[in-house]
């Protein structure tokens, strides 16, 4: 992009919020993912600011790593979700052990003294060479930049992206070419395979109400709800998801549990083709004119990233956006980090 035309932030003008209408903040539920992984992981960090004694030095690894998942479960995750032992090894003065929480595998530490139990270690003898970095793919301009977000429909860093990129949806509109896509498994259960056979048939054949409908969802996650809202016309929905049901065999996927990624997670091959092309793991992925981008998952830097993707950015590149960073998960009231956590991976 010539410096003349890139947008200056300092011109931008305001955007008109009669244009996105926040979701008035409803009722707040427990959000198990937040608690599986970032919460878990806030949690372990904790933890290694805390002197606790976990065990006695004379200790058997099994007898440490039960009494540490007992710390774990009943101070850390607090019934929430569970931490599993999937397997523990001695490493000299530590014990590493490897959990599994919420479907996702995490390793943790504790000193043999039982004074310390932390999420990670560096190794200080094996530092990576500076120049093994990849560097950031290039920006690939074009008229109409097309933009694909790659989620899990009830992911919530999936969910709070997609809160950061509806207002630069509503903004730009025509004038990039937008699409939610979805990652080629499920974490989620059927409840997420189902929503994402609705999202998917929406955007196909009701694309003027998706954006609606999507705005909707991201607030409670009631997609039946959300179905009437946004006046969806549920007979040719049904049809839809019928006919895309199979031809890429999610339910019968979600049934044959020997076909699920890593015996964990079944598959939905409806973006499979996309999946692979670009190198897709987790939720979310943003891709921008066929190349995996890195941005923040606030509209202000999501809407930067996009126009920097344009031969000759539109007027709008000029709009000021809201700032904050969405919370993740469900809801609309809270504000988040740009901490660039996801599901999967």
């Amino acid at each position: 992009m010539m410096e003349e035309n890139k947008p200056n932030m300092e011109e931008r003008k305001e955007f008109n919020q009669d244009t996105f209408n926040k979701v008035p903040a409803k009722r707040k539920a427990i959000n198990y993912w937040k608690v599986g992984t970032l919460g878990l992981s806030i949690l372990l960090f904790l933890s290694l600011v805390t002197n606790f004694n976990l065990y006695s030095s004379g200790d058997s690894k099994e007898e440490a790593a039960a009494k540490a998942l007992d710390f774990i479960n009943t101070n850390l995750l607090q019934g929430q979700t569970v931490a599993d032992l999937e397997a523990i090894e001695d490493q000299g003065d530590v014990y590493m052990m490897k959990l599994s929480v919420s479907g996702q595998e995490i390793d943790g530490y504790i000193t043999k003294d039982g004074k310390l139990f932390f999420p990670q270690a560096i190794s200080l003898t094996e530092v990576p060479a500076l120049d093994s970095a990849v560097p950031p793919a290039e920006v690939v301009k074009s008229d109409k930049p097309k933009v694909e977000v790659f989620v899990m429909s009830h992911c919530p860093y999936g969910t709070q992206i997609e809160k950061g990129m509806l207002p630069v949806a509503y903004l730009l509109g025509s004038k990039m070419d937008f699409s939610v896509k979805f990652v080629s498994y499920s974490m989620h259960g059927e409840t997420e395979i189902k929503e994402q056979l609705n999202q998917y048939c929406i955007e196909k054949e009701q694309k003027t109400k998706f954006l609606d409908y999507l705005k909707c969802f991201l607030d409670e996650g009631d997609g039946a709800g959300c179905l009437v809202t946004a006046k969806i016309d549920q007979s040719k929905l049904g049809a839809c998801t019928a006919k895309a049901d199979q031809e890429f065999s999610v339910m019968e996927n979600l049934a044959d549990k020997s076909t699920w990624l890593s015996g964990q997670f079944p598959l939905f091959d409806i973006h499979k083709v996309e999946n692979d092309k670009y190198g897709v793991q987790g939720s979310p992925t943003l891709v921008i004119n066929g190349v995996m981008a890195s941005a923040g998952r606030d509209s202000v830097s999501l809407l930067n990233a996009i126009c920097d993707a344009f031969n000759t950015p539109p007027e709008e590149c000029k709009m000021k956006l809201e700032a904050t960073v969405p919370s993740a998960g469900f809801g609309w009231e809270a504000s988040g980090s740009n901490n660039l956590a996801s599901c999967g991976n």
